[in-house]
């Protein structure tokens, strides 16, 4: 079992994103103090496009900060990698990462328990806030995707808070296997592996249709 420190809490709100007025919550300001985590996510933390961020299976967000030199070889003059919150994270920490953390995994930090729902989907948004074409590209390339979590029962969270694994239903369902066969292109032959993501409850219900539907072409 996988016993972690949540070294930054991190929220944010809408704001521009764009020349155009578009905004997004992507940034994120860490936090010091004890904060709520109820079922829709951390007390104060809001999101721009709540048709794509936000809701019961992304109420946390969580990128491992083991990512971090990867992205910083690759972008060593982005300041934005000099601290957590590039990615948008509420939650960073070392240990978490897509090879280790599955499917259904639940972690009780503070008050509060968690359960992982599916991996990070990449959008555009990485790449305009990076200010390279390739981000989104490369997170699909890598599986380097972060990954959300449901919020089973409520409680306070606070940075330097344990994250302590207490179960894993599924370890034969590391998040790299889940991400690479539903957003990679690795879904072909995986029919059957298909039929049961889009089954079982213990992933984000959009992933389930998602797998239901390459089901059909696999």
């Amino acid at each position: 079992m996988i016993t972690t420190i949540l070294d930054s809490l991190l929220i944010g709100v809408p704001q521009p994103f764009k020349v155009d007025g578009e905004l997004s919550a992507i940034k994120k300001t860490p936090v010091s103090d004890k904060i709520w985590l109820g079922a829709m996510g951390l007390e104060g933390n809001q999101v721009a496009d709540p048709v794509h961020h936000g809701g019961l299976d992304k109420a946390v967000h969580l990128y491992p900060a083991d990512h971090y030199d990867f992205w910083r070889q690759r972008y060593p003059d982005l300041e934005l990698l000099d601290q957590p919150g590039a990615f948008g994270e509420n939650f960073s920490c070392s240990g978490l990462t897509e090879d280790r953390l599955c499917l259904g995994d639940r972690f009780r930090v503070g008050d509060a328990l968690i359960a992982c729902s599916h991996a990070r989907q990449p959008c555009w948004k990485l790449n305009h806030y990076f200010g390279h074409k390739d981000v989104m590209k490369t997170v699909v390339q890598t599986a380097k995707s972060g990954s959300y979590f449901r919020v089973l029962e409520p409680g306070s969270v606070r940075a330097g808070d344990q994250m302590i694994q207490c179960e894993q239903p599924l370890p034969e369902w590391p998040l790299d296997r889940l991400f690479m066969m539903l957003i990679g292109g690795k879904h072909k032959g995986q029919g059957a592996e298909l039929c049961f993501l889009a089954e079982t409850e213990l992933l984000a219900e959009t992933w389930r249709t998602r797998a239901a539907n390459l089901a059909n072409s696999a």
